[in-house]
């Protein structure tokens, strides 16, 4: 990859659309190798190969959906050109209960079993042709005799017939026919490529092999224990590759057995149940020479057993996939080739044209979470390709237009936000929160909603009350905070308190402050609501009115500084749903900020860098509020407010009315010089001080599980 290449693209989505040469999916070539269509994943793709090459494993840890499946398939593109085996099962005449292996060519193994299944039935066929001859030639002399000597002659050739049948057709007598035909565990076809085996979710017995049980052990109606092995995943991926998704999962004694199989590259068949009669059965040791990849997301090192992690990371290679690529040229034409793939693998939805494609790829870049990048959580981009192409399949569309993919981004909406949606069409009937006038302690605050396994955030409003009381003990000035606040959220509040009583006018020795999140019924947690804690508190404390039409974000550390959070997108979109009319977000996270054109022209956002900035903004004027700017306003750089509002991205401009010039929407000027200059038509966020504002508080809800 060149320099230029590396570079960001500067082009918007509708104009680098309009430059390309390709029309629909269908002009665009999909690689036929499949580590040349994992996208984003260039740093772990080399390594695969390189461990592939030299045999090596390999720990992939990252998000769902990020292409390691896909990497570890990719492997057996790559293994060294060996040759395959058959393993086949042998009767042993010594030991009944330890079968016999042994290893074949690609192909000779079910070879040699077939020839030893066609000489069984053949002296199976032998042996039922010499009863009924020798039964036709009694018979015969018993009809003869019967003649000439008698029916005593006939009777007794009759008898003679009978104990033959008794003797030698006998139900119980062991099949020895039976006992020498083998049992081929694994087999493969010559030019086979090495086996690619995913093992992820099986039990021990699926995994490591086992041995069926057999109910009829005695009185020749067994069956031989060579007929009842069953090869393990471990087995068959025998000069190939083995896959475990989720390894955390997995008990320890299998992956104990699995370290060990590592270790050895053969491991015995034995029964995985104690109560079954397989369990007296164990083989002579079985190949088992594989390449181990096994995945997870973060959490799975916790449950790996060490020895196991151990040996990867000394025999292999540990990969972290990346969630998120830069936005360059070459990354959006792998994006238009994802889209390609994905129809190409479904066949059952039309080709996309190119304008289609560049709303899968605004798409990517609003999932990502941060300007300039691209999400690689493919597999949730797949499924809004395939509900796309759905929607043009019901029209009967012979293409997927921009038009359809729009329409399926509100159809493939997560779980958690069609939850989301419920709770604040709940709220607002009960009137849990408010988007207009002003009031005392009470505040909204903006939560994401997501079950960690989404790459696609859920905004909500969530209210938050603050109220003050005498202190029932002697030791005041305590924050109570309810609402099943998580860990970090608790933390959160105690970093506040900080804050609060540096610069609080107020003595809180002789007080206690209650603070409730309202309507937080599955628990609240992260600290990107403390700029909005902090807000409420002092609002309750000095009695100074919130604009309830102004909805706040963002992270404050103990010094007053406003710290950049996550999902701004998320919960700005849930702000502007919700009807609010000014924003206020953290000034790090103005270049995440990619939410859709009308949503710029539903409310006005501003960042804020320190606290005194968002006092400037969500407390209505009055003599307190000035007083705390000014006794805020060191933490400004040269003493300045340093707000400023969010312009409509360049993309968007040409949607705007010409007549509408940069002077109608100038950055905010400070409460104190809109004052001084009354004459002049005030500025926006001066214009918007006199009416009631909603703070919106971001926090992240927790699933109950």
């Amino acid at each position: 990859m060149t320099e230029e290449t590396k570079k960001k693209s500067t082009l918007s989505v509708e104009a680098w659309v309009d430059q390309q040469t390709f029309e629909t999916t269908d002009d665009i070539e999909v690689p036929k190798l499949i580590a040349d269509r994992v996208i984003g994943q260039d740093r772990a793709v080399g390594i695969m190969r390189k461990a592939a090459a030299q045999k090596r494993h390999v720990m992939l840890i990252g998000e769902p959906g990020t292409g390691k499946s896909m990497l570890a398939n990719s492997m057996v593109e790559y293994l060294p050109k060996e040759d395959l085996v058959d393993i086949v099962a042998y009767h042993n005449p010594e030991d009944f209960n330890e079968p016999r292996i042994r290893t074949f060519p690609a192909g000779k193994g079910k070879a040699v079993v077939a020839e030893q299944k066609a000489a069984a039935a053949s002296q199976k066929t032998q042996k039922n042709s010499a009863y009924i001859y020798i039964c036709i030639l009694l018979l015969a002399l018993g009809l003869g005799g019967a003649i000439f000597f008698g029916y005593t002659v006939a009777l007794i050739a009759f008898m003679g017939v009978f104990l033959i049948l008794l003797l030698f057709r006998n139900p119980m007598q062991p099949r020895n026919e039976v006992a020498i035909v083998p049992k081929v565990l694994v087999g493969h076809d010559p030019g086979d490529l090495p086996p690619f085996v995913d093992a992820t979710g099986t039990h021990a017995g699926a995994l490591l092999g086992d041995v069926r049980h057999d109910p009829f052990q005695s009185g020749g109606l067994e069956t031989p224990s060579h007929d009842r092995i069953e090869a393990g995943c471990i087995h068959k991926a025998n000069k190939g590759v083995l896959y475990l998704d989720e390894i955390n999962l997995l008990r320890m004694e299998s992956q104990q057995a699995i370290l060990t199989a590592m270790q050895e590259k053969k491991m015995s068949i034995t029964g995985q149940s104690e109560r079954s009669s397989g369990a007296l059965v164990k083989s002579e040791p079985v190949p088992c020479d594989f390449i181990l990849v096994c995945a997870g997301n973060l959490d799975a090192i916790q449950g790996m057993h060490p020895a196991l992690r151990s040996r990867i990371r000394g025999y292999g290679y540990e990969v972290f996939m990346e969630t998120n690529m830069p936005d360059t040229e070459e990354n959006r034409l792998n994006i238009a080739r994802f889209v390609a793939q994905e129809v190409k693998k479904d066949e059952k939805i039309p080709a996309f044209d190119k304008y289609a494609v560049g709303e899968i790829l605004r798409e990517g870049q609003r999932r990502s979470g941060k300007k300039g990048e691209i999400t690689l959580r493919m597999r949730e981009l797949g499924g809004l390709i395939r509900i796309s192409g759905d929607m043009a399949v019901n029209k009967g569309d012979k293409l997927v237009t921009a038009e359809h993919v729009m329409a399926a981004r509100e159809t493939a909406r997560s779980l958690e936000q069609q939850i989301a949606d419920k709770q604040i069409e709940g709220m607002m009937r009960y009137q849990l929160f408010r988007n207009s006038g002003e009031a005392v302690g009470l505040i909204n605050g903006l939560a994401v909603l997501s079950n960690g396994n989404s790459s696609e955030m859920s905004g909500m409003v969530m209210p938050l009350a603050a109220e003050v009381t005498p202190a029932q003990s002697k030791k005041g000035g305590k924050i109570i905070a309810t609402g099943q606040l998580g860990k970090i959220a608790q933390e959160a509040v105690d970093n506040i308190s900080a804050v609060i009583k540096k610069y609080t006018q107020t003595d809180l020795s002789a007080l206690d402050i209650h603070l409730e999140y309202v309507a937080a019924y599955n628990g609240v947690d992260g600290d990107s609501a403390s700029v909005t804690m902090a807000t409420v508190i002092i609002s309750a404390l000095e009695n100074i009115p919130i604009r309830q039409d102004l909805a706040m974000t963002g992270s404050l550390n103990v010094r007053g500084t406003v710290m950049p959070i996550g999902g701004v997108t998320a919960k700005l979109e849930a702000a502007a749903n919700s009807g609010i009319k000014v924003a206020l977000i953290p000034m790090e996270n103005e270049k995440d900020v990619m939410i859709d054109r009308k949503y710029y022209d539903m409310m006005e956002i501003y960042t804020m860098e320190t606290l005194r900035d968002v006092f400037e903004y969500a407390f209505v004027d009055c003599p307190a509020k000035q007083k705390y700017l000014d006794a805020l306003l060191p933490l400004n750089p040269d003493g300045k407010s340093t707000a400023k509002r969010v312009p409509i991205p360049e993309r968007y401009k040409k949607d705007m009315v010409q007549e509408e010039s940069p002077a109608e929407e100038p950055e905010a000027e400070p409460a104190e010089a809109a004052a001084e200059e009354p004459a002049e038509e005030p500025k926006e966020p001066s214009e918007k001080k006199d009416e009631p504002g909603e703070v919106v508080v971001e926090v992240e809800v927790q699933s109950e599980d």
